[in-house]
Order: C-alpha cells, then structure tokens, then sequence
C-alpha cells in the first residue's frame, strides 16, 4: 500500500448526531476529504431524529447546547424543542459541506482491522464492504432503546411502544394508557398526553428528584440582537456554563461540594415537588436516596400533571402483563390497552450494533468483559485507529455533552493529523497508560455522588462499576484532551 499523503487519510465515521456530524465538520475544515459517515437511517440527527414523543425538548439550555463553532442566534425559547435541534443539525451540515460525506440507509455491522495493511475493514448489514483507515464511532450511549423483561409484554393485546420510537398513528383519545418508566422522557412527554388520556397509569420504579424548568420563549426582539450583537449570545453561553461548571457539578463530584451546595439545589426540587397537591402522593414523589446520585430532571409541569384525577402513579412493581393489563407486586390488575415504555437505553453499548476485532482477533465485548473503558474516553487499547466518541466515563452530570464533544473532536483530528504521516502504519493507546487512566479515573469515581448516592441507577454497570461519567468539571476535560501525548501511543511503522 501506498502512502497516505496529504489529505489522503479516509475516515469511517459511523453515526449523524452531535458527535459524528461535529467530527466530520471539523475533518473538512482541517483539509480531510475522504471521509465517510455511516447511517443507518435514512436522515441524520441520531437521538433528535428518533425521539419525536410530545414534548420531546432538551433539558439543556440551547445556547449551550450547541456548536460553539455555530451558534443559533435564532433558538424559539431557552430549551429548544426536538424538531428545532434536528433543524439545527441539518443546516449544520448542510452549511458545512458534510451531507454528501452521508451513506444513509448503511448500518456498520462488523469492523475488522487488518494490522499488516493499517487499515479498517467493514462490512454493513446489506452486505457492502467498506475500508478506512481511521474508524470513529459516534454511536452515542442514548442511541438504542433499553426495552424491559417483563413477563407477557409480548402478548399484550393492546398497543406497545418505547417513548423513542413513538407511534404517532396511534391515537391516545380516551385509552387507558399505561406508562412504564418516570425518566427524563416521561417527565417531558406524561403532561402532553395526559389531557387526551381516559386513564392515565405511571408506574414509577424509584422517585426521582425534579427540579423546575426555568423555560421562556425568547421574544423576536433578543433574537435580532443576537444576530446584530453576538457577544449577547457568547455572554448567554458564558453564563449557563458557569451555573453548571461552578455550582451543580461541585455538587456531584465532591464531598465538599455535596455538603454545602446540595441542600439549596435540594430545597428548589422540592419547593417544585409542592405543585402536587396530595400529601401522601408528594410523600411517595420524595426520592429516599442523595440528590443527583440519579441524574436531576427538569420540568415544569409534570408534577402538576399529577394532580389530574384521571392520573394515577403506580410505586408497586410491575410484575407482568396480561393481554389487557398490568400487573403489580401488591396484587393490583391494571387495565390498559396502550402500553408506553420510557424505560430509557442501552446506555452500555456504546459501539451497537457493531462488533469490533481489533489486535490479534481480539473482539471489543472481550476487551471490555469486565467493563467499558476507553483513555479520555476514546482510545482502546489493541484496537489501533479506532476511536469513540461520547464513549466511557465521558458523561456529564451537569452541563453540555457537546461542550465534552467538542473536546474530543479536537482531539480526535490531532489523531488524524499524525497518522496522515505516510510513514506511520497505524497508533495505538499504550495499555499501561489506560490502565492507569482507568483506576484513577475510577478512584475519583468513588468520592462522587453517582456511586456513593445510594440509589440504582443507569450510571452503573451491573450496579458496581461506573463507566458513564466523568468525575470532573467540563474544563478539566477539555484541559485533559487539549493535546494529544504522542508518548501516550505506540506508533507502528510501515
């Protein structure tokens, strides 16, 4: 095989969110024109494309959760809505040239890479054969949805569907709707249907702590001004990631901080708890277990969504399904002919539907038996040119995943940049300093709220090891993958 040269390193990125189309953005900038990002949809936009339940909106303010590179000087409200983010993505791409680097319809479903020629092998669901020599996944830790073992489910008579694959055709007018799940899906989309619902069953696992949305919608004027005065804009974004970076993230990753900041973000979660009228429902509401050991939801409306008298939360577990009704722990039968699940994702499958072979034959899923892990979150050790995005422990409590997305773009590109030297074969992260990576990343784990909190949560593999967050600040991260340590690596020669 000939050199690469200039410009001639092909890359594979596979997923069109945040991160994939971000990637591919800063790739084009930075001179890479041979680079491919894998769909397996027919539109981009990852997790804004799939959610589309009522309601569906981030819980991240806009101006934040955005590209710096391109900010949205003309965001509706303060939390923009699922459709105007997926619109935000689009221009994003078309402006930037990106939506003709998109396979859609091409789902990656086997990477092999192949040592003597450096280089990616890839094989999609249809059978296509693809090579590059770097390959990124950018599928995302909220990309497949997490549907629960429970007894009879199959055989329910009635309608079933997960909240991130809504069934828009189905009419909710007067059914008996049951909704599993009191996530940060059902928060959002409970209130949009309850109005429509006959009967409207929650049945809640564990309480989850809810703070109030502070949403508005801007009026044209600030967006005028936005576009007129950009600073205003950059003093908003400025000022959201300072309220995350200085006051909620202490609050999660330091004993300290936990002792002198939480019991205020506490008293306004429950000062939002007191929209619920009843006494006894408020009590069965109250999380018994540390705030923020779960991640904290916004709204500003679910509680008071509760009140209704056709609305009813269920705490007794859900223990199987018949083929007209749920059935709970206490005895109690249920009637619902609409079954929604907001039970969330996978969130450890973060290279799905993927099967990765790396060194020697070696799989992903073998490397990472006894966990995910991943240095900074996005190099495997044995599985050269192959990186992650929004991979292990790269997870925010508090704040913007595309903040921590745009740190690992840049990092990724300084990798791209060394392996486009037509001497090098391909580079690998050193085991050693993974594994050194990993323990002290998981040390600091353990002073944080996530894994002394007392509660179960999706942040925790099999309930011990934690291998979604980041135990640090935004900037320490973005400090930490400023620049890539070429000592960090092994750089094989051709």
């Amino acid at each position: 095989m000939t050199g690469r040269g200039e410009g001639a390193t092909s890359i594979a990125i596979v997923g069109s969110g945040f991160s994939g189309l971000g990637l591919a953005i800063a790739l084009k900038r930075a001179g890479f024109t041979e680079l491919t990002v894998f769909e397996r949809a027919d539109d981009l936009g990852g997790v804004w494309r799939e959610n589309t339940y009522p309601g569906a909106a981030c819980d991240a303010p806009s101006h934040l959760y955005s590209y710096s590179f391109e900010p949205e000087p003309g965001w509706s409200r303060r939390f923009a809505t699922q459709p105007e983010i997926l619109d935000y993505l689009r221009r994003c791409a078309g402006k930037y040239g990106v939506t003709e680097h998109i396979r859609f319809g091409a789902e990656i479903t086997r990477a092999v890479f192949d040592a003597e020629a450096g280089r990616w092998n890839l094989r999609a669901a249809g059978g296509e054969v693809h090579t590059a020599d770097i390959l990124v996944s950018a599928c995302g830790q909220l990309s497949d949805p997490s549907i629960p073992d429970i007894a009879g489910l199959d055989s329910f008579g009635g309608t079933v569907f997960h909240s991130a694959r809504w069934d828009h055709e189905h009419d909710l007018a007067g059914r008996n709707v049951a909704v599993i799940g009191n996530g940060a899906s059902a928060v959002q989309f409970v209130p949009r249907i309850a109005p429509k619902a006959a009967r409207l069953s929650v049945f809640q696992r564990e309480p989850q702590w809810v703070g109030w949305k502070w949403d508005r919608r801007y009026p044209r004027v600030r967006n005028r001004l936005n576009r007129r005065l950009p600073v205003l804009q950059r003093l908003s974004r400025l000022g959201v990631f300072l309220w995350f970076e200085a006051l909620l993230n202490p609050m999660l990753i330091s004993p300290r901080g936990r002792r002198f900041l939480s019991a205020h973000v506490r008293a306004l979660c429950r000062t939002t708890l007191w929209s619920v009228r009843d006494r006894t429902l408020r009590e069965r509401l109250t999380p018994g277990y540390e705030l923020g050991c779960k991640r904290v939801l916004v709204s500003s409306d679910y509680y008071r969504t509760l009140n209704l008298p056709h609305v009813d939360v269920v705490t007794s577990a859900v223990v199987k399904v018949t083929s007209d009704a749920v059935v709970t722990a206490d005895g109690e039968t249920h009637p619902a002919d609409t079954i929604i699940l907001g039970t969330g994702f996978r969130t450890h499958d973060f290279v799905a539907p993927m099967r990765v072979t790396g060194l020697d034959g070696r799989d992903l899923s073998d490397a990472w038996r006894d966990g995910p892990r991943a240095y900074l979150g996005m190099a495997v050790a044995g599985f050269p040119n192959f990186f992650l995005m929004y991979g292990p422990n790269t997870n925010v409590g508090s704040g913007s995943v595309v903040y921590m997305l745009e740190s690992q773009i840049a990092y990724i590109v300084q990798a791209a940049r060394a392996l486009r030297d037509p001497a090098v074969l391909y580079m690998d992260v050193r085991e050693g300093v993974l594994t050194d990576f990993d323990e002290n990343l998981q040390r600091r784990l353990d002073g944080t709220v996530w894994n002394a909190g007392g509660c179960d949560s999706w942040y925790l593999r099999d309930g011990r090891r934690n291998a979604s967050n980041w135990p640090g600040s935004m900037l320490a991260y973005r400090r930490r993958t400023k620049a890539l340590n070429p000592s960090d690596y092994r750089f094989v020669a051709r």
